[in-house]
């Protein structure tokens, strides 16, 4: 079974220095049919305009995942963290018992577009913590490249929560399959361009949610497409 979420139906926030989609209900955004999918909680498409961004705020008790499509994102933490997340760069944070953060585009002239996701995490209560790494086309492009895992298997970031995320590059024609074990469920989210999923066509800002499916099959149908798999409980 395949259920489709469109990129237009998505709730839409535009506070003039971040405009923001919301897949799944957050904010002042409200949907009871769309509250999440499995533990996978929160996916917000946001763009920051040139020299703005999230001040300084707290979160606990959440996984979040920040994976940034154009520009680049400046990042300071209480852990004392202080980076720079580019395009394709991945950051997880582990909220736990209490993170403040903030998140900011220090560009003059260029905008930022990133993806941020919620998870929710295996227990509460767990120790904040902060991992970042540089994922580059060549690792994606043509296969599903294994982002974020619980285990932090073949140099993906660790993540408290059974889920697995991966992200594809695909030009034209190119096509990655996956099959999930019994009884999990994916999440597909196409990042940029547009993939047909098992017959089904996907444009960017798409999602779908995926179970009782042996496998799926992503083919790309641009000169570049950009996609992201959730393997979930």
């Amino acid at each position: 079974m395949i259920e489709i979420r469109r990129s237009e139906e998505r709730g839409h926030a535009d506070f003039g220095w971040l405009d923001s989609r919301h897949t799944f209900s957050f904010g002042h955004y409200f949907d009871p049919n769309h509250m999440g999918f499995r533990t996978l909680r929160v996916v917000n498409d946001d763009r920051v305009v040139p020299g703005a961004g999230f001040g300084e705020h707290g979160h606990r008790d959440m996984e979040i995942i920040s994976y940034v499509v154009d520009g680049a994102l400046a990042h300071k933490d209480s852990l004392g963290n202080v980076e720079t997340i580019g395009p394709g760069e991945v950051q997880v944070m582990t909220a736990g018992t209490g993170i403040r953060h903030s998140e900011f585009n220090g560009s003059a002239s260029e905008g930022v577009r990133f993806l941020q996701m919620w998870v929710l995490p295996e227990r509460e209560g767990l120790k904040p913590g902060y991992v970042q790494k540089r994922f580059g086309r060549a690792d994606k492009l043509g296969r599903l490249a294994l982002l974020v895992s619980r285990d932090g298997r073949d140099g993906s970031l660790p993540i408290h929560q059974d889920v697995a995320l991966y992200a594809a590059v695909l030009t034209e024609g190119q096509a990655v399959r996956h099959a999930p074990a019994a009884g999990r469920h994916l999440w597909v989210q196409v990042v940029r361009g547009g993939v047909e999923l098992n017959g089904t066509l996907l444009r960017e800002g798409d999602g779908a949610a995926v179970s009782d499916e042996d496998a799926v099959t992503l083919t790309g149908l641009d000169t570049e497409s950009e996609v992201l798999v959730y393997d979930l409980a």
